[in-house]
């Protein structure tokens, strides 16, 4: 095998949306709109958060990590989907598939356990009130956090650390808008059982134990809610509760179908599809649904709108009389 070939030196081609190329101008604006939704809603809502200390409790802590996380996943993904629809090589290097790889994989490995700590943080909060401060104290929420980012970043290295140990032969053509890991095993000179076999082991990990982590803190919730009299706070109860577990939903089931369902790593026609879900909709939809929907929220919104009215105003008034 000539040096060429060696996953050091390798280059590949993403070739994306380029089926469609009549389409791109259009595909192009509609996700550079997604692009800055998600960053300007992202970001948005993490600055109000670190601005306003009524916020700094553990599921606005929470809430602003996932949505830094959703922006770190926006950030590997989208910047290079919208350079490549007016590229003529569409070139991606093997260290940048990496690094983007690495991004990718640490933000929603790090989702996946701050959507598990969030789950349980309710669960606490509505299931047991009177020990709420006792249990989710500021250590313990630092910790669960602290470990949020530890185990992503360790789960991205140790993929990132086994895919060097591959090289690539016949074609480059990397039928994604992104780099992700199984479409490089698809053509991978090596057999990559063993790499096959640590994403089904450690992917498989972190998704079972936050999935159930989820489902045992909303099945708690559920089974509290329905024993509420009155109806009009269990109606706002299961109206908040639907909204998270329908996102949390999305996002767990397109995880589950990219990398657990049998023949993932043969089958590449469905890559992008279930990609656009958990790369695209979730990161744009997640601070909506867990902000706007949330009456505090809004409230500092608000209050924060009126302040800068009067302000805006006098400064108006202050460039007409002089």
């Amino acid at each position: 095998m000539t040096q060429e070939n060696h996953s050091w030196t390798t280059e590949f081609i993403l070739i994306g949306f380029s089926d469609h190329p009549e389409m791109k101008t259009l595909l192009f604006v509609v996700f550079f709109a997604i692009y800055l939704i998600t960053m300007v809603g992202n970001l948005g809502l993490l600055a109000l958060i670190f601005m306003e200390h009524c916020l700094h409790i553990p599921m606005y802590i929470f809430l602003g990590n996932l949505a830094l996380m959703d922006s770190c996943c926006s950030c590997a993904i989208i910047p290079k989907m919208l350079e490549n629809f007016f590229s003529e090589d569409r070139m991606i290097s093997l260290y940048e598939c990496m690094a983007q790889f690495y991004f990718l994989c640490l933000a929603e490995t790090a989702d996946c356990f701050l959507l598990a700590t969030m789950a349980y943080d309710r669960y606490v909060a509505i299931c047991s009130p009177l020990q709420y401060h006792t249990v989710m104290s500021k250590k313990f929420c630092i910790q669960m956090t602290i470990g949020a980012y530890i185990a992503g970043n360790l789960h991205s290295m140790i993929h990132v650390v086994l895919l060097l140990r591959l090289t690539f032969c016949g074609s480059h053509q990397i039928n994604h808008f992104f780099c992700d890991v199984l479409p490089l095993y698809r053509f991978s000179c090596v057999d990559p059982y063993i790499n096959e076999l640590m994403i089904l082991i450690f992917s498989g990990s972190v998704q079972i134990f936050s999935i159930t982590t989820v489902l045992i803190s909303y099945f708690c919730i559920l089974f509290t809610i329905f024993r509420i009299k009155s109806k009009e706070g269990r109606g706002k109860a299961l109206s908040t509760c639907a909204s998270h577990f329908l996102s949390v939903s999305i996002f767990y089931g397109s995880l589950l179908f990219m990398y657990i369902r049998p023949n993932s790593f043969k089958e590449g026609d469905k890559d992008i599809p279930v990609a656009i879900f958990y790369t695209l909709v979730i990161p744009l939809l997640n601070p909506f649904i867990y902000s706007l929907r949330n009456k505090e929220v809004i409230n500092i919104m608000k209050r924060i709108m009126k302040k800068r009215k009067p302000q805006n105003i006098l400064k108006q008034r202050s460039l007409v009389t002089n």
